[in-house]
Order: structure tokens, then sequence, then C-alpha cells
């Protein structure tokens, strides 16, 4: 197998990137005026890259699908934002934090890159103020601090559960601010069909207004993908329903490598599907994880019951519940990483104690928080802490004020008001760890091509922990990106604008030409939902929360099967140049088909269990994870040859020199 060359510096992990931003080169001033830098997705990631790289001197242009950068699906993101800064005492620090990653990661990230994510987590909380990001503040005005899964400190700066909305408005401020200068020139409604490379450069994308259908050249020095994860492959999911893989496919067709692939993130906390023509799936924020309890009833004839409409779960006494995450991991409890927890929800719900129509949901209540909250209320305000009716009013309020606006989204889509009644939570695909390979540049093996925040597989090994995402999201577009992508652009200085009229950008421009215009005129029967359905049915039962060597044979299969059937048989209305939403999702859709059979080749490769990725032949006595660290410790990171059934293999080998390699235990 080939060797990866990550460009991960020497020295000591504590000094690595300061020593880095040392050696590398710089471009001046005035020679940035003269880069262009396109700059593909405009969330957290991209949206921070797109306005620090204009404000230090380059041309941008940003490109996004949604109608404006605020409807990226950075917005959904709930809870909050990880940071070493130790506001609460309780001992956080960079290496704890640059630990808990690597630990929650299941030991399969690698340390300098996550150790430099922790270093510069502080200064995104500094920035984002600085922004005016509304962050929420304890009764003395300090940012208020609270706890997410995998942790034993309270490092989560938040905004109620609006966090990623807010976040986004304060990069969103700071690109409108380079709009306004001139210095990013902002693409809304359009996609990147395919990245341009010119003597083996990234030197621009082809384009297409997705309000017109007409199909745009456009160059640059660079080209930055910040287009977020994959976890649509499965149709249902947390994502928004425009979220795709696209971009970084296409990226991976032109010579990126595309990096673990089977790491998927379930997450434990959201709202379970209700029925079969369902098409989105929503998530609760895992800061509900802080003062929620999670469990099932603890006698199987209690929860055919609620499952028959015949029993409350307020009419089951406390005796008779099962706290299971408490009980099996009594050192973490309800917040255990989300890999752990979602499996445990599996596994209780397998085992018949689920507890909605479908026997998939667990319950997620707050009863015992409103009743302590309101008893601390109560002797604040000096009333009498033993009237059940005041503790409960002042608890609720509390409980509001914290987690208020999930509440009301729960609510309004389940039509229970879970302020009475405990929340009904199962898990669901969220998050997608793997992603496009990158080195520690943020580089692609296509030189001139960088991939930021989910886009890349860098940061979170196995298992992303909670509230890490909007965290390297911002780390990578405001503080690593601007200082790696001038080493390389340094080069170009002299180099002048990129031409579009050369045989490269015809080519790429031609081949998106022809596949559009094959499905405007195949002549099928079955709509593009049809095989997105089946695709994600196919994924969910044989590459979701535990996979086995059988099943994977037999999706890599049926995926290859289906994706045949698709190109014969799908139907696209409508014309090519006009607004045509099944045309964009056609093109989705086509390559969620191709990734999916690499997702099930990359699974079946990886015969362990670490993190998400849970094979059942590779378990514990008690159905934990097993890693297998003498064949398995490395990234898989697959060359595209025309087929994704038969990508190449490289392996970049992880070494760890500042943790040991141990079994994760959260007992």
């Amino acid at each position: 197998m080939a060797t990866l060359d990550a460009k991960i510096p020497a020295g000591p992990l504590a000094e690595k990137w300061t020593k880095h931003k040392n050696n590398i080169n710089l471009v001046n001033p005035a020679n940035k005026r003269l880069i262009d830098v396109i700059v593909v997705g405009t969330g957290l990631a991209g949206g921070s890259a797109a306005a620090t790289l204009s404000e230090l001197g380059y041309n941008v242009k940003a490109f996004c699908f949604q109608d404006s950068p605020r409807r990226a699906h950075s917005i959904a993101a709930q809870g909050g934002i990880n940071a070493a800064k130790n506001y609460q005492g309780d001992g956080d620090s960079v290496y704890r934090l640059f630990y808990d990653t690597i630990k929650g990661g299941d030991y399969r990230s690698r340390e300098a890159n996550v150790y430099r994510l922790a270093e510069v987590s502080a200064n995104i909380i500094d920035q984002c103020v600085a922004q005016g990001v509304p962050f929420a503040r304890d009764y003395g005005g300090l940012l208020d601090n609270r706890s997410f899964g995998g942790v034993l400190v309270s490092r989560t700066f938040y905004a109620k559960g609006q966090t990623g909305q807010q976040l986004l408005l304060g990069a969103y401020s700071a690109m409108n601010r380079q709009i306004g200068r001139g210095k990013i020139k902002m693409y809304n409604r359009h996609e990147m069909m395919d990245v341009v490379v010119v003597d083996g450069k990234a030197r621009g994308i082809i384009a297409r207004n997705l309000v017109t259908g007409e199909i745009e050249r456009h160059s640059a020095h660079a080209v930055v993908l910040g287009t977020g994860g994959y976890g649509n492959v499965f149709f249902l999911s947390t994502n928004a329903m425009g979220s795709n893989v696209s971009a970084a496919w296409k990226a991976h067709k032109r010579g990126a490598y595309f990096a673990n692939p089977c790491f998927t993130q379930i997450h434990p906390t959201c709202i379970p599907v209700s029925g079969e023509l369902q098409a989105k799936l929503t998530l609760m924020s895992e800061s509900l994880r802080n003062d929620g309890r999670i469990w099932v009833p603890a006698k199987k004839e209690d929860a055919e019951a609620i499952r028959a409409g015949k029993l409350k779960p307020t009419q089951i006494k406390e005796e008779d519940r099962d706290y299971y995450l408490e009980r099996r991991y009594p050192a973490f409890g309800n917040l255990v990483p989300r890999d752990v927890a979602s499996r445990a929800a599996k596994e209780r719900c397998d085992a018949g104690y689920g507890v909605n129509a479908t026997g998939e949901a667990v319950y997620l209540d707050f009863a015992s928080a409103i009743t302590r909250y309101g008893k601390e209320q109560a002797v604040i305000k000096g009333l009498n802490p033993e009237d059940h009716q005041l503790v409960q009013k002042l608890g609720k309020e509390v409980v509001a004020n914290k987690y208020g606006n999930l509440f009301q989204m729960y609510e309004k889509i389940v039509d229970d008001n879970p302020y009475e009644t405990p929340m009904m939570i199962y898990p669901a695909v969220h998050y997608t760890m793997g992603g496009i390979w990158v080195d520690y540049n943020l580089m692609t093996t296509v030189p001139g091509l960088y991939a930021i925040g989910e886009a890349n597989f860098s940061d979170h090994g196995a298992n992303r922990l909670g509230a890490s995402a909007l965290m390297q999201g911002l780390a990578d577009g405001y503080f690593v990106l601007p200082y790696t992508i001038g080493d390389y652009l340094s080069a170009d200085i002299r180099t002048g604008r990129i031409p579009t009229d050369t045989p490269e950008f015809e080519a790429a421009e031609k081949e998106v030409k022809e596949k559009f215009e094959f499905f405007i005129n195949n002549k099928g029967t079955h709509s593009v939902d049809y095989f997105h359905r089946r695709l994600g049915k196919i994924m969910w039962d044989k590459c979701g929360m535990a996979r086995n060597t059988e099943g994977l044979k037999s999706a890599i299969e049926e995926i290859r099967a289906l994706r045949e059937e698709f190109w014969k048989d799908v139907r696209v209305p409508g014309g090519m140049f006009e607004y045509n939403e099944e045309l964009a999702k056609a093109g989705r859709v086509a390559d969620f088909l191709e990734l999916g059979e690499l997702f099930a080749v990359d699974a079946l490769e990886r015969n362990e269990s670490c993190g998400g990725h849970f094979r059942e032949e590779s378990q514990t006595e008690d159905g934990e994870a097993k890693r297998d660290d003498e064949n398995y410790t490395y990234v898989s990171a697959w060359e595209y040859t025309g087929d994704p059934g038969q990508a190449k293999l490289h392996k970049e080998e992880l070494v760890f020199e500042n943790v040991k390699l141990i079994t994760r235990s959260y007992k």
C-alpha cells in the first residue's frame, strides 16, 4: 500500500502549529490582490474562510446552492461549541480537550490536527464574541458553559438551542463586510458541478446557476471546499434535504482521496421516525442530556402496554424504570459519547423495551431536573421548597430559559408537551467523520484543492464528540486555512489570472452538460426520490448502527444493481435551462449511489469495531466496540479508479506518541 504524506511538522506536539506557522511561506499584502480563491460552501467553515481570506486581501469567489449563506446547514446546529477556556475552573485545558477528542474518536484521528484544533479553540470564542454572537452568560455576566457527551468538564459555549444559527450570522456578517468592499463576489443559487484540474493543480470549477440552468466556468489559483457531510446517503437523516456529497465526490473523481467513508455518526437524540413516507428527521440537541435522564420501562410488559396505548410513561413508578445509561456507564451516565448512547438505545429497543408504536424509541425525561431546579429557585427566593406546585412552576421556568426553543420545536412536531410528558427519542444518522483526505495544511491529494470543516476527515476519528463540529468548522476557516493556503499560493504571485478558455475547462463543461442532457432525455418511469429512498434503506439496514460481513457484501451488490437501474429508469421532468430542482437532485443522488458502494467497501475492509463503526464480529462480551489496533490503526484513503467498487486503498498509519492506545471506558 502507498504511504500518504500528511506533512505533519516535527517537534513536540504543543509546538508543532506555532513552529509550522513560523516556517511556512507567506504572500505579502500587495501580492494577495493578484490571487483568486474559490470557496465552495458558505456554512461555518466556508463562510469563515471566505471572510478571512478576503479580509487578508485575496480575491474570493464564494458559491452556495442556497438562496443565501444564512441558509447553510450549519444553522441547524443547536447545542454549542467547545473551547478549552476553563471558565468553570473544573480542570479543563488544551491537553484535556485534545485527549477527550482523541479518546472520543476511538483513537482513529491524527494527533497533530486534533491538538491544533484544541489549541485554537479559545480564539474562536473571542472572535465570535467580538462579532456579537449572543452566548449565554451566568449571573455575573461571564460566558456560561455546559457539558456534552464524552467529557467530565463543562467547556461548551452556547446560545440557547440556536448556537449554529448565531455563529453563522457572525460569519455571514463578516462576509457581508467583504462583499460590500468588493473582495468577495457572492454566487447564491449556484452549485459546483466539477473541479477543473490544469497541469495537475486545481484551477477552478464548473458551476450551474440553479435558477437559469446556465453552466458557468470559474477560475482561481486555488479551490476550497467547505461543503459539509454526506449523511443524506441514508436518505433519512438529520441533515437538511439539500445537503449532499456531490462537490466532495467530484473532487474525489478528479484525484482527491476519500478517507474513512464508513465513519458515520448516529446521533442518539433524534425524534423517532413516524412513517414510511417521512423524508427528514429532526435532531433534538445533545445539550438536553445535561438535564434529561434517558430510560425505558424495566418490565417488558410495561413497554408493551405503553406501545398499545394502555399506559402512560408518567404512570411508571421510579423503581420500575431502567435508566440504562446510568446503570451501564456510572461515571458518565447520560453524557456518554454519541456512539455509545446510540448503541445502548438500539440494544434496549431490540430487546423489546422500546416505547413508541414502532418499538424504536426511548424516553428523555426532564422531571427530575424540573424538581431539582425548582427547589433550588425556591430556596434562593426564600419560598417553600416543599410546595410541589410552586417547585414545578419555578423548575419549568429554569428549563425553559435553558432549552425553551428545543422544547417548543419538539411540541410542534410531536404534538406532546415535553414539560409534562417525557420526550421520545431514537438514534438517527447525523454527522460524517469521513470525508476528503487532507494533510496538515488541509490540502487534498490534488495540489491547490483544499477541504475544510465536515467536508474533510481530519479531526474526529471514528466518532465526533458533541459541540465539536462548530469548533472544527470555525477553526479551519478562521485560524488554520488562512495560514496554510499562503504557503501554496506564494508560488502563484507571478502566474496571473487563470484563463477559462482552455481544453481542461471545455472538457469539464462538456462532461457536465452531457450528464444533464442524459437525465432530461432519459425516458424512465421512476422519480429520483424513489431511488434515493431505496438506497437509504439499504444503507440503514446493512451499513447503519451495526454492520456485518454478510450484510456489507450484500449491500455492495444491491447498491451496484440499484445504480444500474437508476441510470436506465430514472425520470427527470422539466428542462435543463430553467429552475429544475429534480434535475439538481438527480445529479446528487447519482453521486450518492457511487459513494454508497465505496462506503460499504470501506466498512467491509475495516474488520474491527471503533466509534460509530460497529462490526458485529468484533465486540466484547458485554456488547462494547472491540478495536483491532494491531491491524487497523490507520486512515483508509481511497483513490478513485473509475469504479467505486474497485477503488484503490492507501493507508495513512496513525502514530500515537502523546496518548496511550487503550480501550475506551466510560464506566
